[in-house]
């Protein structure tokens, strides 16, 4: 048999503590098991032997049951920090394992002394079930193991002698037999029991080796956060600078500018915003996984929000030769946002919509009640997603089209800072998607009911007010075509 030792946290009061708390959660947890295997062993030794005696050592184990019981409560109470009661705690653990162990084996020796004939098979597996119970489930503390094992050895014992010194047979005889395989058995017994107690240790161990991995996580990603964050401030004043330099150059501010200079200053230009788009992107997604976001929280006109955005981005569509539809909702469609951060999603559904469409193409934004919420939708009649790709949708720095000569530009940000702000507002985005017919990104937001603006935490009551679908809701739907 291997030998073990108890590991070095044992004798620490953290070590102890996860032990107790294992010790008793499990112990708690497997009291119908273990009572229903008693009061079958007690109905069948009553059915052959004397039922009185049979009957009164079980109430006796019942009764340590309930001690047990009355001890797993008290050790709910204990929050693992005062030393003192988790000594008192030990200790009331040991007298309370000493009487159910002895109660157990007066109960068990009790069979096998009314069984005088056709061997201890009866009795000895009563006891081999206990002790194989406490092996796989008292393993968190070696010394409570330890005491229950040595008093079921005691009664193994005096079962093995039980029939040698009553017969008093011939070393031939199967009672002998009988003694030495209880021999085998005590030896098998405490060898799961080191088993099973190594095995606990192995996985404590794990579990402190999770955690500290964790730690060294954490640790690496709030260092990961304070450098972007650093980084992406020291890169935003210098390339503000380049940016305000080039336009001006474009402007003409600083003199006519030859005209074989401006396709390089276009594209300087143009790439000095997307890597300013990236800087943006990047220190709200460090915001936002920092915790560092305070959202402003108002009733919103879903209306109104679909035609900020839209009304924010039509340049952009314009450039595209691309139109821009609304769908305004008739009924009532007030949302709780933050204003400014919910532009910033719509911003992002529709510039995807606008790149992947075609040139005449119409991105059409609908609002809309569906049950208990309002859905905001953008379709466009682009490429369209394939099927199980929402992760890269989703996904920081992904893109569904990777490769260096992609038809479109963009961080890889957006939708996944979208998806971030969204969850902070207890909504949801999806989309639905079919190639080459387009793709429809929504989100669904509870709806601000009538009876719940009371509960809104306004200032200002006057900020209220209904959503007004506006004289287009019976007609045809609100349109910003490209110039």
């Amino acid at each position: 048999m291997k030998a073990w030792s108890p590991p070095g946290d044992w004798f620490t009061s953290q070590g102890r503590e996860q032990r107790i708390k294992d010790y008793m959660v499990l112990s708690n947890g497997l009291i119908w098991q273990r009572q229903a295997s008693f009061f079958a062993a007690a109905v069948l030794a009553a059915f052959y032997f004397d039922p009185l005696s049979v009957f009164a050592c079980y109430s006796v184990v019942l009764l340590t049951e309930m001690l047990d019981q009355i001890l797993g409560a008290q050790a709910k109470s204990w929050d693992g920090v005062d030393p003192v009661f988790g000594r008192k705690l030990l200790k009331r653990i040991a007298a309370n394992t000493a009487i159910s162990a002895l109660a157990i084996s007066v109960f068990i020796a009790n069979i096998a002394v009314q069984q005088n004939a056709g061997g201890q098979f009866t009795s000895l597996f009563f006891l081999f079930s206990a002790s194989l119970f406490a092996a796989m489930y008292n393993s968190q503390m070696i010394g409570i193991l330890i005491l229950r094992l040595s008093i079921y050895s005691v009664t193994f014992l005096f079962i093995a002698f039980l029939d040698v010194l009553r017969f008093a047979p011939p070393i031939t005889s199967p009672i002998w037999l009988q003694f030495f395989t209880i021999m085998f058995v005590l030896y098998f017994i405490v060898d799961n029991s080191a088993k099973f107690y190594r095995g606990y240790q192995d996985r404590l161990q794990q579990m402190k080796l999770i955690e500290e991995e964790n730690e060294r996580t954490k640790a690496a990603l709030e260092i990961k956060s304070q450098f972007l964050s650093t980084v992406s401030h020291e890169l935003r004043t210098p390339l503000t600078s380049i940016i305000g330099s080039l336009e001006l150059v474009n402007n003409g501010v600083l003199g006519e500018m030859p005209q074989n200079f401006k396709p390089v200053i276009d594209m300087a230009t143009k790439n000095s915003r997307r890597l300013a788009n990236l800087i943006d992107d990047l220190l709200d997604l460090q915001k936002i996984e920092a915790g560092e976001i305070d959202f402003q929280m108002e009733p919103i006109c879903s209306n109104d929000l679909a035609r900020e955005a839209i009304d924010s981005i039509s340049g952009y569509a314009s450039m595209l030769g691309i139109s821009l539809e609304l769908h305004v909702c008739k009924d009532e469609c007030q949302i709780m946002g933050d204003r400014k951060r919910l532009i910033q999603v719509m911003n992002n559904l529709l510039s995807n919509a606008l790149k992947f469409s075609k040139d005449d193409d119409a991105v059409k934004v609908f609002v809309e009640n569906v049950g208990s919420r309002v859905r905001i939708s953008v379709e466009d009649k682009g490429a369209g997603i394939p099927d199980f790709a929402e992760e890269r949708v989703f996904g920081k720095f992904s893109q569904l089209d990777s490769s260096d000569v992609r038809r479109v530009g963009g961080t890889g940000l957006g939708l996944n800072i979208s998806k971030q702000i969204v969850e902070s507002h207890n909504a949801e985005i999806g989309y639905v998607s079919a190639l080459g017919v387009g793709s429809t990104f929504h989100v669904d937001f509870e709806r601000l009911e009538v009876m719940d603006r009371d509960e809104a935490n306004v200032e200002n009551m006057s900020e209220i007010y209904s959503c007004d679908a506006g004289e287009s809701a019976d007609s045809a739907p609100e349109t910003r075509k490209a110039s």
